[in-house]
């Protein structure tokens, strides 16, 4: 059913509940598991006029790619990564175009105006990507 799982990775604490997940379903399927990094080269703080440097970002990106990988090769599934620049959402999308059969990403979860100001990658790629995407929230951390 699934052979080409694609994972997209920012690092963050909802991608990585989403990996355990990922890596079920390529075992589940014999799959193979697709790591994809975007640097956001989009937003105003990168670049010339801002204060972040793209360097610095495709080494965050490169960091978490690796570390991802190396997760996956320890649980013996075979695995690709795959780092771009642009918007993540429009990037996954493109990927996902490449014959992946369901995307596994994780949600942060917002809602209401942190939701409509910042937008969500995730929710984005859910309306409007071509596979099926499967959203893992990451488990409340007790206040």
């Amino acid at each position: 059913m699934y052979d080409e799982i694609l994972f997209p990775t920012d690092g963050s604490d909802a991608a990585e509940a989403a990996l355990a997940h990922a890596i079920s379903m390529a075992d589940a399927y014999d799959a193979q598991l697709h790591v994809l990094y975007v640097v956001d080269t989009t937003y105003a703080g990168v670049g010339a006029a801002g204060n972040t440097n793209v360097n610095s970002l495709r080494e965050e990106g490169e960091s978490v790619l690796s570390s991802t990988a190396d997760r996956i090769k320890d649980a013996g599934r075979p695995v690709e990564t795959v780092l771009k620049e642009g918007h993540p959402y429009d990037e996954i999308l493109a990927y996902s175009e490449a014959g992946i059969d369901v995307i596994v990403m994780g949600t942060r979860g917002r809602s209401g105006v942190d939701r409509y100001l910042l937008g969500s990658v995730t929710e984005k790629v859910v309306r409007t990507a071509e596979p099926p995407v499967f959203t893992v929230r990451p488990e409340e951390k007790p206040e």
